[in-house]
Parts: structure tokens; C-alpha cells; sequence
């Protein structure tokens, strides 16, 4: 079951009264633009690119929340008009130009209409992530979930699964120690993006203050491209999360989801 947030059509919960003990964020989930935003001056076929959302990561989270029975926290609209993975300070939170292409709707944008603009798309996914986190019986573990292009710049990435981390390395670690006993896919450490690139910002912005173990899962969206790789891709990834929840850390252990 899912619904839109009261405060916003513009963010999307789905079983808020999931008993375990996950909580799944996926902040670059739609790739929707309303209409009085003239598709920020794009042509269709690029809205549908990795520029415009992750494709194939609500999927994913989704089946992801539905195994560990969590809840599920995502943004409703492009990651163009406002990436909720930034801070409102960051300029990178509304780019006049993503990859390789300019978004000439987000160019020029004034201070009042930056300021609209996070109050519109990023204060009401920021605020209900939050009362998710408060509303929770025993503190949640946070996990993102993203997905990347295969092709960046020109450059073709290796790497199938990235485990992103911040300062706390506590279920990063574990997921990766999951990972190198079970998987066939590459799987790497803070790529193809790292905390120095500022992807972190929902982690330290609702995990790292409230010192709850948390990651963020970069797929490459090549291998979660229809629905069958979608779910097999999640309950792969649910069966690390859950295996690492296990672990030896007693931080982790006290959150295991068996």
C-alpha cells in the first residue's frame, strides 16, 4: 500500500507500518516534471534518461521494502527539478547541466525561485523521511537506494554494485563482507560515486546525527532493466542487508531483521 505524503503530492510512502527494522529511502525515483515547468526546455527522449531519475531503482526499493517488510520513503518528481539528495545550499541541487546535457529550464534560476523550489520538492521530502525515522518503535537503519548509467562522460563503469558510505562504515562494511562471500557481481566501495562527491547528503543529513547504522546502494542500471532483474536484483541485495544486520557489530546485530 502506498500514499502520497499530506503534505505533498510529491512524495510517495509505502508501508509506513512495516515491522522491520529498514528503513528505505530512494530519492531520485520519478522522473515526472509538472507541466508549468515546460519539461525544463528537454525533449522527451532525455527525460527518460539517467539525468532525469534513477531508472529501475524504485523497482528495486520497492521489492527491497517488501522483503523486509520497511518502509519505503520516495520523491515524486525529477531529480531536475530538485535533487533531494542535496542540500539546498549546493548548486548541484537544481543543475543547469547534468552530464552532458544542459537543462536550460534550470538555468539562470534566481535565489527566490531556488528557494521555491526546496520548499516545494526537498523540505517536504526532508521533513516526512524525518517523521518516518521519529515514528519507528526502535531506531531504523537507513539504506538508499540508487541506480547509475553504464556510460558516463563517454566512459564505460565496471563496476555492477556500489556500497556507498560517509564517516560511519558500520553496515557498508558488513554488506560488503556479505557481498564478497555471495556475489557474482563487481562490487566496489564508494563507487562510482563517493562521499567526496556529495552524494552523502541523505545520510548525514537524517542517519549520521542520529548515529543509526545506514548505507547507500548504487546499482548499474543496465542490470535492472525490466522486472524479472528488478526483483532478482532486490532480494539479492535484501539477503545482504539481512545477513549483515546478523553480524558480529552488536550496533548492527540489535537491528537484525530474522
Amino acid at each position: 500500500m502506498s500514499k502520497n505524503n499530506g503534505s505533498s503530492p510529491f512524495v510517495e510512502i509505502r508501508n509506513s507500518a512495516g515491522s522491520g527494522n529498514c528503513l528505505i529511502v530512494c530519492e531520485h525515483a520519478s522522473n515526472f516534471i509538472p507541466p508549468e515547468y515546460d519539461n525544463l526546455g528537454l525533449k522527451a527522449d532525455t527525460l527518460t534518461s539517467h539525468i532525469a531519475w534513477d531508472p529501475g531503482a524504485l523497482a528495486v526499493a520497492a521489492r527491497i521494502s517488501e522483503v523486509l517488510d520497511a518502509p519505503l520513503v520516495a520523491q515524486g518528481a525529477s531529480r531536475l527539478l530538485y535533487d533531494c539528495n542535496r542540500p539546498p545550499h549546493d548548486a548541484s541541487s537544481i543543475p543547469a547541466q547534468s552530464e552532458i546535457y544542459r537543462v536550460p529550464g534550470n538555468e539562470n534560476v534566481s535565489d527566490e525561485q531556488r528557494r521555491n523550489r526546496a520548499e516545494r520538492f526537498y523540505v517536504p521530502f526532508r521533513d516526512a523521511l524525518a517523521a518516518e525515522i521519529e515514528k519507528r518503535p526502535n531506531p531504523p537503519v537507513i539504506v538508499t537506494v540508487h541506480s547509475f548509467t553504464p556510460v558516463y562522460h563517454g566512459k564505460r563503469r565496471d563496476v555492477e554494485i556500489g556500497i556507498l558510505h560517509d564517516s560511519d562504515s558500520r553496515l557498508a562494511d558488513a554488506v560488503l563482507a556479505q557481498a564478497g562471500a555471495s556475489s557474482d557481481f563487481i562490487v566496489r566501495r564508494n563507487e562510482p560515486y563517493g562521499p567526496q562527491d556529495g552524494v552523502t547528503h541523505t545520510l548525514r543529513e537524517h542517519a549520521l546525527p542520529r548515529r543509526l547504522p545506514n548505507v547507500m546502494i548504487e546499482i548499474r542500471n543496465d542490470l535492472i532493466a525490466d522486472e524479472e532483474s528488478q526483483n532478482a536484483m532486490a532480494e539479492q541485495l535484501a539477503r545482504w542487508l539481512d545477513k549483515a544486520l546478523e553480524g558480529p557489530d552488536p550496533a548492527l546485530a540489535a537491528r537484525g531483521t530474522g
